[in-house]
């Protein structure tokens, strides 16, 4: 076997990557760890973050997504001023495993953020009114 440090950097780093180490609940064997699963392991919470605008009187937010790991597709309305939903196209928001981590962006004008969750493919957020969003941050974790 050649010196670590004659094996060429991989820039690239997927998902499909592997790792080499130590499985210390299978006798100390030397196994294979995928890069995927070591990042499950860190984060131990599935994420959608978003940049949120609204503007207007009945248009609901445009999402600007930074991340989605969820596995579901999210779309945005508009329910009535200020409170907007995101619904999944399938029951990734677990009850009592779900937190939402909101501020409204360049705007300062709303007192309160609130959010619910109640249903398993909606979360529900509540800023009082309309145009509060500018690129407003959302991000919805999801533990396991």
């Amino acid at each position: 076997m050649a010196r670590i440090t004659t094996y060429a950097t991989d820039t690239n780093i997927s998902e499909l990557d592997k790792l080499v180490g130590t499985d210390a609940d299978d006798a100390s064997k030397t196994k294979n760890f995928l890069i995927s699963t070591l990042a499950d392991y860190f984060v131990p919470y599935q994420i959608y973050a978003a940049l949120l605008t609204q503007t207007g009187a009945a248009n609901p937010p445009v999402a600007t997504i930074l991340q989605n790991n969820t596995g579901a597709t999210i779309a945005w309305t508009r329910n009535s001023a200020g409170t907007y939903t995101a619904t999944a196209n399938s029951g990734i928001f677990t009850a009592n495993k779900t937190a939402v981590i909101i501020n409204q962006g360049e705007e300062d004008l709303a007192d309160n953020i609130k959010w619910t969750s109640p249903t398993t493919s909606t979360v529900t957020i509540d800023v009082s009114s309309d145009n509060l969003f500018t690129n407003g941050f959302i991000e919805i974790r999801v533990y396991a």
